[in-house]
């Protein structure tokens, strides 16, 4: 009971983790993607054994793109890859991960989870105030839903840093440190689960944070 206690004011968010993201032939794919797909399944692995708030945060694109951002909509329409749509095989969860009973699947249009949804009074309705962030990509869609997080005052954000991938390790170590410089806390998978005690290295220093693409 004193477990459950621990963690029941605390969400895993899992960000875009649908085909898309993962087929290279999408023009949304993140290269780091593939890497990633262990430390994630033990993060959902973990999160569920302590009884913790699972979101799936997900992309769902009208077809022709009327909800999409303007720098993208070139890329909807008929005859047009119009990636991670309503409804296409491309917005489904990548194969071996599904929502289970009890888990809540939120649809978002931009890059922050929180922007235009009702993720944070979902939260606050759950009594969640810490949250533990996993998924793609690191520059863009962790990154806004991390400081969107912070300015909403949730108590403890956590990224877990081999569950979060983007498209180069270049582009994830800088946006990894500049959320760590305003408090994030940043653990690997086998940190947070408690498997192993060892600290992570240092990250090493590579000069302004790059916002990627």
């Amino acid at each position: 009971m004193e477990m459950a206690n621990e963690w029941s004011h605390t969400a895993l968010l899992i960000i875009d983790f649908q085909r898309d993201f993962f087929d290279e032939r999408s023009v949304f794919a993140v290269p780091g993607a593939y890497a990633i797909l262990p430390s994630v399944y033990d993060a959902l692995e973990c999160a569920r054994k302590r009884g913790m708030f699972v979101v799936w945060v997900v992309r769902e694109h009208d077809p022709e793109g009327r909800d999409v951002e303007r720098f993208r909509r070139h890329l909807y329409g008929s005859g047009k890859q119009n990636p991670v749509s309503k409804g296409s095989i491309g917005a489904e969860l990548i194969e071996g991960f599904e929502i289970k009973e009890g888990e809540y699947k939120l649809v978002k249009t931009r890059f922050s989870a929180f922007f235009n949804t009702n993720l944070h009074s979902l939260l606050q309705a759950s009594g969640i105030t810490d949250l533990v962030i996993c998924g793609v990509q690191t520059p863009n869609c962790i990154r806004q839903t991390v400081f969107d997080a912070i300015s909403l005052d949730y108590h403890s954000i956590t990224v877990l840093y081999d569950a979060t991938a983007a498209a180069s390790v270049q582009i994830h170590h800088d946006n990894i440190t500049d959320m760590e410089n305003v408090g994030v806390v940043v653990v690997r998978v086998d940190q947070w689960d408690g498997s192993v005690v060892e600290p992570l290295p240092p990250l090493p220093s590579t000069g302004n944070v790059s916002a990627g693409k």
